[in-house]
């Protein structure tokens, strides 16, 4: 099994990366930081290739697969794990660069790699894409403002996915994780304030990337039959809110 996987130079998509080739299989490094790759691409050996990739350029896209040694080109499992959160604050106050960004990455570099890379599947009549979603694209949480919405974008467009691929053997499934830890994501929010970060977790159990790497993993080997839509993971210390209500 080949995997390629967006955003490999940490957290989820390292995870992921680590769980593949240790059963066997080899994995596409795809990913902006170059170096980071590199070191990973190491640790794993040779059924590690590493890619630079910008999700956000159509243009890095299509050079990073048209450079694809030729035993490299047959995809079989695309994880669209690149993304990010950018800021908490409401939404009158938030940069609108940060809403850029963040559809840029979510949304755009998305389906762009997916269409990118989904014809050659469906000419094989089988393949799997696994989108990372949120719950944040489900439930609603102040200051997570356009941070949902791309993910709640992620959710329907994977279910639309499924929808045009019935019958094909082609396979899409939204893993949507909750509260997870070990990772650079909170740092990014928070736009490398550490201890802004920091206080997310604190008193908590998360999920860890792990976790979510092994559900990849788990959906991945599943037989090909078997589709699954969605996954959403919390870890057992997050729940649910009840409806704000603002009192005079």
């Amino acid at each position: 099994m080949i995997v390629f996987i967006t955003g490999a130079s940490a957290g989820f998509g390292a995870a992921m990366a680590r769980v593949f080739v240790q059963n066997g299989h080899r994995a596409i490094l795809a990913a902006r930081r170059t170096e980071r790759i590199d070191k990973l691409a190491r640790e794993l050996g040779d059924k590690a290739l590493p890619i630079t990739l910008d999700v956000t350029s159509r243009a890095s896209i299509e050079a990073a697969l048209s450079g694809l040694p030729e035993d490299w080109r047959d995809i079989d499992v695309l994880i669209n794990n690149a993304g990010l959160a950018l800021n908490t604050k409401p939404a009158h106050e938030v940069p609108l660069e940060d809403w850029d960004t963040m559809i840029a990455t979510n949304c755009q570099g998305l389906v762009t790699m997916t269409r990118a890379v989904l014809p050659a599947m469906v000419a094989r009549g089988s393949g799997l894409i696994i989108n990372l979603g949120s719950v944040a694209g489900h439930f609603p949480y102040p200051g997570g403002n356009v941070y949902g919405a791309t993910k709640a974008f992620v959710a329907q467009f994977t279910l639309n996915l499924r929808a045009d691929l019935v019958g094909t053997g082609v396979r899409a499934t939204d893993l949507a994780p909750g509260l997870c830890g070990g990772t650079e994501f909170s740092n990014v929010r928070f736009h490398g304030d550490d201890a802004a970060a920091a206080k997310v977790y604190e008193g908590t159990t998360p999920l860890s990337p792990e976790d979510i790497a092994n559900t990849a993993y788990w959906i991945a080997t599943l037989p090909p039959h078997v589709n699954v839509n969605r996954i959403e993971m919390m870890p057992t210390c997050q729940g649910f809110a009840p409806f704000a209500i603002k009192r005079n």
